[in-house]
């Protein structure tokens, strides 16, 4: 046989011998890595090491990155179920509370032989089931809220007759207390784009927000920019110290920790849902003993329906 033939069969056995070698090796390190991904714990932080051959640590790489996606995603479905046991927890606490209530009075009442102190148990026995039912309402309307089909119709609304109805709606209360609330708008004819019904539920919560919370008169301010106009509602407030601004949008969330104050913690929740789908943005700042809820409309919106996300 000539040389130069002896030498292309040995080069050819020499490639042949190195991919068989290299596939050989591949495989090793897949078989390595399927072991480890078999016998890895599934809460386990261990990480997935690879060998030499090109390619596998790249491939070891992004399966640590989905492992890793994996357990942040195990940790934030953790929480969020911790979260809803607490919520849970919190929501039945607010409902058998005002319904053990009117049981009591109710059977108070039926032994009472003063007919005085008999309407009075039975006021309050009436009191705490409106207590119950406005917190009904209120989770209803959460629910409502983050509904995935909920359609919202947006178009210009006049903002200050809107205000000042929602304030109407609570002059009892606010009477009651002797406060005075103000409003002071720099467009008293100012438009926003929004969703009547929904802006109208906003509004209201904010309104008895300031009503449970406020220790003293609201104020309603408009203001105007080049790209939005925000109204801000703010009203002095006990223990202003212990408001976490960031958290007061969360369901649920009060300031007393006890939940010994009134409201189910969904108002500013719902609120919160509400704006986000009409686009506007919803935050709060406090200032000193003075908490302020600032509700933004951009500029530019155009007539049309949305859906929340």
């Amino acid at each position: 046989m000539d040389s130069p033939l002896i030498l292309l069969v040995l080069l050819a056995l020499g490639i042949g011998l190195g991919v068989l070698l290299a596939g050989a090796g591949y495989l090793m390190e897949v078989r390595h890595l399927a072991r480890l991904l078999r016998e890895r714990e599934p809460e386990s932080n261990e990480r997935i090491a690879a060998g030499t051959m090109p390619g596998m640590t790249e491939l070891a790489a992004a399966i640590n990155g989905e492992l890793d996606r994996g357990a942040d995603a195990h940790v934030r479905d953790m929480r969020h179920q911790q979260e809803f046991q607490r919520d849970l927890s919190a929501l039945s606490h607010d409902i058998r509370t005002p319904l053990m209530g009117a049981k009591g009075y109710l059977q108070l009442a039926a032994d009472e032989t003063d007919p005085e102190r008999r309407v009075h148990e039975l006021d309050m026995a009436a009191a705490r089931i409106d207590a119950t039912t406005e917190l009904l309402d209120q989770l209803f309307a959460y629910t409502k809220s983050t509904d995935p089909d909920l359609s919202l119709e947006l178009q210009p609304v006049a903002l200050k007759t809107l205000v000042e109805e929602s304030l109407l709606d609570q002059y009892p209360a606010f009477a009651e207390r002797g406060w005075e609330p103000s409003l002071d708008f720099e467009d008293e004819d100012v438009r926003v784009m929004a969703d009547r019904e929904a802006l109208v539920r906003i509004l209201q919560n904010l309104v008895v927000n300031a009503l449970r919370h406020g220790a003293g008169a609201p104020t309603v301010a408009e203001r105007a920019s080049e790209d939005a106009i925000e109204l801000v509602v703010s009203n002095p407030v006990e223990c202003a110290q212990a408001i976490d601004a960031e958290r007061l949008f969360e369901r649920f969330y009060q300031v007393d920790a006890t939940r010994r104050s009134a409201g189910s913690g969904l108002g500013l929740a719902v609120a919160a849902n509400l704006a986000r789908a009409m686009g506007a943005a919803i935050s709060a700042r406090v200032d000193g003993d003075v908490l302020a809820i600032v509700l933004a409309f951009p500029r530019g919106v155009p007539y049309k329906t949305v859906r929340p996300r």
